[in-house]
């Protein structure tokens, strides 16, 4: 498209020829830009959407309705020949999926973009279940079924945390029978929309809030039931990766016991009611005081039995003649150790005797071959007056001092002659 030279309103001013070059002081007018659109949206291909319909209006030939997103809240404008409805069969209601061949179109007077649709097909029962079958079978494969990868729930939960419908009987039916079995059970609860569009977003944001919370020991998911349709939403890809990636334990409350979305398969728990729910994350205090009343009663009767048993046992053994007269196993070795006693006494006194013989004949043989002993026959011993003992009277001079040494007593003498 070639641009005009001139603009009509603003006399001989050129109009910017790229949007690059537009400015405050020199924009497109709407009625410039608006074909420009109208051409780039042409050049657009034709697809095929899918979603869920609403504001059905029918116009003479013409269908006019919002396709809206089946998970996030985006919608389009559509029309489609009034002939592609009546094939259908019946009559299109608002929440039908549909898939419908459509091309984009801008309309210049109002600036609305829509999709000028030539072929509609229903999204039938058949077709969403073997699209979740097929979303089964991925995830399986990824191992996200498996049993070993559920957790226990804890045996006393801190806080639960609870997702559930903004209005509805879930919350009050796992409160009310949580509560009634363990009073002090706190909740953490998050009301979300638990049908359309905005559920996925809504449950998936808070199933994360909750993983997150510090205080949170277990995770509730519940709804209550609904059509095959409304409970969609619980099989979605997005919501059921984030259940499965959540550290917290997981219940899954959606349904009733014929309803099976995918959250089921990949939480930790799947009850089949919310009030199922409420049952089992918490245990009933009743039942574990008589539980505890009951092993108290088999521990005392246990202990008491051990006692008894312990002490039968001690009195048995009491009763034996070695334990109830003791000092009989001495007995015979009473006369044996007076034996040993006598005998060591025996042995004792021969060989001091001995030993007393045998140190009086040393002493006798000693005092014989001493020098006193010879003294004691009434010999002496002569000295000089240096100390040496005389043994040769040829040694001595006349006049040489000599001291006598005698058995008892010394004396002093003078050599007056000597011979040998």
């Amino acid at each position: 498209m070639t641009d005009a030279p001139f603009d009509n309103d603003r006399g001989s001013v050129t109009l910017p020829a790229t949007a690059a070059e537009t400015s405050p002081d020199r924009p497109w007018p709407v009625r410039h830009l608006s074909p420009k659109i109208r051409d780039f949206v042409a050049r657009l291909p034709e697809v095929w959407v899918e979603g869920q319909v609403l504001n059905v209006k029918r116009w003479k030939h013409m269908v006019f309705l919002t396709l809206r997103d089946t998970d996030e809240q985006m919608s389009l404008k559509v029309t489609v020949p009034a002939s592609e409805v009546d094939a259908l069969g019946g009559t299109l209601a608002d929440g039908s999926r549909v898939v419908i061949h459509a091309k984009p179109s801008w309309w210049m007077k109002n600036g609305d973009l829509q999709m000028v649709g030539d072929a509609m097909r229903a999204v039938g029962l058949g077709d969403l279940l073997a699209r979740l079958e097929a979303l089964k079978d991925a995830l399986a494969r990824e191992g996200l079924f498996d049993a070993d990868r559920k957790r226990d729930l804890p045996l006393v939960p801190r806080v639960v945390g609870l997702v559930c419908a903004n209005q509805g009987d879930a919350e009050h039916d796992v409160v009310e029978n949580a509560q009634r079995r363990w009073p002090t059970v706190r909740f953490e609860i998050r009301r979300v929309t638990v049908q359309g569009a905005r559920c996925v977003p809504e449950t998936t944001a808070a199933i994360r809030e909750l993983d997150a919370h510090p205080d949170v020991d277990v995770i509730v998911v519940a709804r209550g039931g609904g059509s095959f349709e409304d409970l969609l939403p619980f099989s979605d890809e997005e919501l059921v990766r984030v259940a499965a990636a959540a550290v917290t334990p997981l219940v899954s409350a959606i349904g009733h016991e014929k309803d099976s979305p995918i959250l089921d398969l990949v939480a930790d728990y799947r009850a089949s009611t919310p009030t199922d729910a409420g049952k089992r994350i918490v245990p009933d205090a009743a039942i574990e005081r008589e539980t505890i009343a009951t092993l108290r009663a088999d521990a005392a009767r246990a202990t008491t039995a051990l006692v008894d048993r312990e002490r039968a046992g001690l009195a048995q053994f009491r009763s034996r003649p070695v334990l109830a007269h003791p000092q009989r196993m001495l007995d015979p070795f009473v006369d044996q150790l007076g034996r040993a006693h006598d005998a060591a006494g025996r042995g004792l006194v021969a060989i001091l005797t001995a030993a007393d013989a045998a140190a009086r004949e040393l002493a006798a043989r000693l005092t014989g071959l001493s020098p006193q002993g010879t003294l004691d026959r009434g010999y002496a011993v002569a000295r000089t007056a240096d100390g040496a003992v005389v043994r040769d009277a040829s040694t001595l001079t006349p006049g040489q001092a000599l001291h006598l040494r005698f058995a008892a007593g010394t004396a002093d003498a003078e050599v007056t002659s000597a011979s040998a």
